[in-house]
């Protein structure tokens, strides 16, 4: 891996990366409470206020900003570096939210499934179908957690469909390049686990022997003390992981292997996701959170292209 490149610094907690068409890279500020557009001289401007803790960031086909907002974390800032914690006293809730681009006005498009409020959506990815998978990771306190799941909804706010429940600290999710599985990680546990979709919300059973709850097949796991957050898929199919603690991203093939792990110049024990972007979506955009940056560098395979984003 060479030619990182700093783009930018003073983020408050970015997340979600999502690299547009003309250079420029949306990112949300978790403890800001923002979607902020990053321009590539470095520039930030604020597109739209989601208030509590927006996190994964998608593009629909209505050309808006689908955000997951986990309602908000307790932060303790240590040395300039920032770190979330439990559910806060003003927590407002988990919720998925729309972004118009253009007035930025931020609208709710999911606040509950079957009457019980969503706790902390996390990451979301758009299927060719319009609609979309997302984590809800749900809140810590003081002595207890929820336990998360992964859920199915459309633009329109459509009933949301549960896919998968439960789960220990889902965070990062994704789709093959050819739309047929879907990946999510477990942040705690350190695992990927993988579904083969039916239909859109809907996954096939699956016969392995150790499966996640409703029929999910063991993709990998990393060694030690390595937790994972957000991921992004290639275009040959393998795992982009965001991986906490040693602070680097870890490609993972869709069988299980470890590739490589690689790592910006400044170490930040809290890298959260990675997006590709460029013509040829060979920029790999990584944000380093606690002490809030956003890296570029060249990646050695493409990108997958994602539905409804114009790169």
């Amino acid at each position: 891996m060479s030619d990182w490149k700093l783009v930018t610094t003073g983020l408050r907690f970015p997340e979600g990366p999502i690299a547009l068409a003309n250079g420029d890279v949306l990112v949300v500020e978790i403890e800001r409470g923002t979607l902020t557009r990053v321009s590539p001289d470095g520039t930030k401007t604020v597109v739209g206020d989601t208030k509590g803790g927006p996190n994964g960031a998608a593009m629909g086909p209505d050309g808006k900003v689908y955000v997951c907002n986990n309602g908000g974390f307790i932060w303790t800032e240590v040395d300039g570096q920032l770190f979330p914690g439990n559910e806060p006293p003003d927590y407002i809730g988990g919720r998925i939210q729309s972004v118009d681009l253009n007035t930025g006005t931020v609208s709710d498009v999911y606040t509950a499934y079957n009457g019980r409020g969503l706790r902390g959506p996390n990451d979301i990815v758009f299927d060719a179908h319009g609609g979309f998978y997302f984590t809800d990771l749900g809140k810590g306190h003081d002595h207890t957690v929820d336990r998360g799941a992964v859920y199915y909804g459309r633009t329109d706010g459509s009933p949301l469909v549960q896919v998968v429940a439960p789960l220990d600290h889902p965070n990062g999710c994704g789709l093959s390049p050819d739309g047929k599985w879907l990946y999510v990680c477990e942040t705690l546990t350190g695992r990927v686990w993988g579904w083969e979709i039916a239909s859109p919300g809907v996954i096939k059973p699956s016969d392995a022997m150790f499966a996640a709850p409703s029929g999910g097949t063991l993709i990998g796991s990393l060694p030690g003390y390595e937790l994972i957050d957000s991921m992004a898929v290639d275009s040959d199919g393998n795992l982009c992981l965001a991986t906490l603690v040693k602070g680097c991203i870890t490609v993972l093939s869709p069988k299980g292997q470890i590739l490589r792990q690689v790592a910006p110049p400044k170490f930040d024990p809290l890298v959260t996701n990675i997006c590709f972007g460029g013509p040829d979506l060979r920029t790999a955009y990584v944000t380093v959170s606690a002490c809030g940056e956003l890296w570029s560098c060249d990646w050695p395979v493409p990108g997958a292209k994602l539905n409804f984003l114009n790169t």
